[in-house]
This record gives C-alpha cells, structure tokens and sequence, in this order.
C-alpha cells in the first residue's frame, strides 16, 4: 500500500523535500512508516521522541493502524507563545 507524508516546519527542511510517497505492507503502523522514513532519510532518527504524527485532522499514536492512499502529517511538537 502506498501512503503519503507531508513535513512540517525544520522536520520538511531535514527532509529535503514537503512530502513523499512511501510503499509498505498492508496493515502497516505508523511506527512501521517511520522505521522506513529513517532508513530513507536517516537524519529524522534523531527527532524520533519528539515528532508529532497527524492522520486526518487528528493526532495518532505509533501503533494506529495505516490506510492505503492516507495522508499523514509528521511535524515537530507545538509550540505555543
């Protein structure tokens, strides 16, 4: 299945680039995703206990469950002032 990720902030600079699309098995986490994102772009392991992940309008935890063809935000935590 294939997922889209979009960057947010300093995490889109690290990347090079707003989003990209990534290929994984079905019934893949975001923890699964993420391990993928840090071998593609290995600089993001260092901000692992500090990003944010968003499905939809939502927040979600490493172990939600992907969908095909969702779109998924990855962002550096908020920060208010």
């Amino acid at each position: 299945m294939k997922v889209r990720v979009q960057f947010y902030a300093q995490l889109r600079d690290l990347a090079g680039e707003q989003e990209m699309d990534v290929d994984l098995p079905p019934g893949s986490t975001v923890r699964d995703l993420l391990q993928k994102i840090y071998t593609l772009k290995p600089p993001f392991r260092g901000h692992d206990k500090t990003i944010l992940i968003g499905a939809g309008v939502e927040f979600v935890d490493r172990d939600y469950e992907l969908e095909s063809g969702q779109e998924i935000a990855i962002m550096p935590p908020v920060q208010g002032g």
